[in-house]
């Protein structure tokens, strides 16, 4: 995220600066979901836009800075990762 805002500040990179605010909510909701709440099928829901926003981040990152937006290729196979996890705890619960 320094990579972007040091590109254009807040002004210039607000909307990336949003969207990466916005998957990192989404990353602890999940948790509090699929833990807290013990509710894997609306974690799996949840997820599911989680991965959205990093697809959306990683593409606004992009028009800022490449680099930035191909550190988050390991959180979006991570988040790949879980997603499809959930999914079979949810499928088999």
């Amino acid at each position: 995220v320094w990579l972007v805002w040091r590109s254009g500040g807040w002004p210039g990179t607000r909307n990336a600066l949003v969207l990466f605010a916005a998957q990192l909510l989404l990353n602890a909701v999940w948790s509090i979901i699929f833990f807290g709440m013990r509710s894997p099928g609306a974690a799996f829901a949840e997820i599911v836009l989680l991965w959205c926003a990093v697809v959306a981040t990683m593409v606004t990152f992009w028009v800022h800075s490449r680099t930035a937006s191909a550190l988050l290729v390991p959180y979006l196979a991570w988040s790949t990762f879980a997603a499809i996890l959930n999914f079979a705890i949810w499928r088999l619960n």
